[in-house]
């Protein structure tokens, strides 16, 4: 099976929480401003944050490029200050484009100055990876 995981991240922590569920799939995470190629892929982790309650416009752009042609399945990953902010852009996006998105998104705590200071933590971490391990089964 074929999988990627690409994230926007402002402050380190898409690319936190990328990298680790990269190595728990054993993949490489691919920062969606270095333009990467996404071809044939059975599922697609798409991590980021949610600033000031949107989605980051540059990853918004990049998702836009993207070949319903080349994604079976896209899955969502994200952190916000509120804790619980979907990423509906990306969603809305992916879906215009003919890429279908799982109903499921992981969400977690993010922070931004004195809100969330430390997320996402350990836990958080953790709880990232056993949503992968739950989406990434046949």
């Amino acid at each position: 099976m074929k999988t990627a995981v690409i994230y926007y991240s402002k402050l380190g922590h898409s690319k936190k929480i990328a990298d680790s569920i990269s190595q728990e799939l054993n993949v490489s995470s691919q920062d969606v401003r270095e333009n990467p190629q996404l071809v044939g892929l059975d599922m697609l982790y798409i991590v980021s944050g949610i600033y000031g309650g949107k989605s980051a416009p540059e990853l918004l752009e990049y998702l836009k490029t993207l070949d319903h042609q080349h994604v079976k399945i896209a899955h969502l990953l994200t952190s916000s200050a509120g804790k619980t902010t979907r990423a509906s852009e990306v969603r809305t996006i992916l879906t215009d484009r003919g890429i279908p998105v799982s109903k499921e998104e992981f969400t977690c705590q993010g922070a931004i100055l004195f809100v969330g200071i430390g997320h996402p933590n350990k836990v958080d971490i953790e709880n990232a990876i056993q949503f992968v391990r739950s989406t990434s089964q046949p």
